[in-house]
């Protein structure tokens, strides 16, 4: 069984911040069935939700910092339903939140108070990951903390395997661990050694020194990640929909190219 596709829109952001519609075209012309948000670039939830209605792709869900989220949760969420998305995300969490940092018992009260609030407008609050929640603390993985100290009604996995993979830790073991709850699955590939300028390529930490590394993102079947394996183990989680994500080109390609590739990728194995 196949699952939908969706492609995480962060991939080919700067087509998005040019001209939203137009991306969105291009996204349904590569075959994805639907989108999930990260920044709406100054376009308003009614004129998203109506291009989304035109081109023919589902609004899934929407990576929105936490710090937002809990600034105004009722607004915020409440612009994301309007879309129609059923999924709203915590995306990534500074070093004071992670777990065994300062701010994480805060941080787990604050996803409880956004699950809840996401619950009450119909959408479902997810945890996306990525290598440092793999870290142990007295015996467990950060991630399985978070997700031990959250209820499951009020918070969801969206494992991203490559993460997780560069993490320490068996993607699909990972995610059927979390069968049931696991109705998103980042599908993303890569290749070379974890290095200290990583947080560079997704462009959230300028701090780690330059340096020349072979880790790159690839699009998804062109890395390291066994791909059946994880498309299997979505399924067998129960997972609805599997989102392509690729922080950076790579392999000479543009975004775009790139997100094309995986797409193509996917249909060859009946995706």
């Amino acid at each position: 069984m196949a699952l939908p596709v969706a492609l995480q829109l962060y991939s080919i952001r700067d087509e998005v911040q040019k001209d939203m519609k137009a991306a969105l075209v291009k996204v349904k012309e590569m075959g994805y069935a639907g989108v999930e948000f990260a920044g709406l670039y100054g376009n308003s939830p009614a004129d998203i939700k109506a291009m989304c209605a035109e081109v023919g792709l589902t609004p899934i869900s929407a990576h929105v910092p936490i710090d937002e989220m809990v600034k105004d949760p009722e607004g915020t969420i409440a612009a994301y339903a309007e879309i129609g998305c059923k999924f709203i995300v915590v995306p990534y969490v500074i070093e004071e939140r992670r777990p065994g940092g300062s701010k994480f018992d805060q941080t787990i009260e604050d996803m409880k108070m956004i699950g809840a609030v996401a619950k009450k407008h119909g959408l479902t609050l997810l945890y996306h990951n990525h290598d440092f929640e793999f870290v142990k603390i007295d015996g467990t993985y950060g991630l399985d903390l978070i997700y031990e100290k959250v209820p499951a009604d009020l918070l969801q996995t969206e494992v991203d395997t490559c993460w997780a993979n560069v993490g320490g830790v068996d993607p699909a073991a990972y995610l059927l661990k979390y069968t049931g709850r696991a109705p998103v699955v980042h599908l993303k590939d890569f290749s070379g050694e974890k290095s200290d300028d990583m947080y560079e390529l997704i462009g959230i930490e300028k701090k780690a020194p330059k340096r020349p590394s072979n880790f790159e993102f690839r699009p998804f079947g062109f890395g390291y990640q066994n791909v059946p394996n994880i498309l299997d183990a979505a399924v067998k989680a129960g997972a609805g929909w599997v989102v392509v994500e690729q922080d950076q080109p790579s392999m000479g390609k543009t975004p775009l190219e790139c997100a094309a590739m995986s797409r193509a990728y996917l249909k060859l194995l009946g995706w």
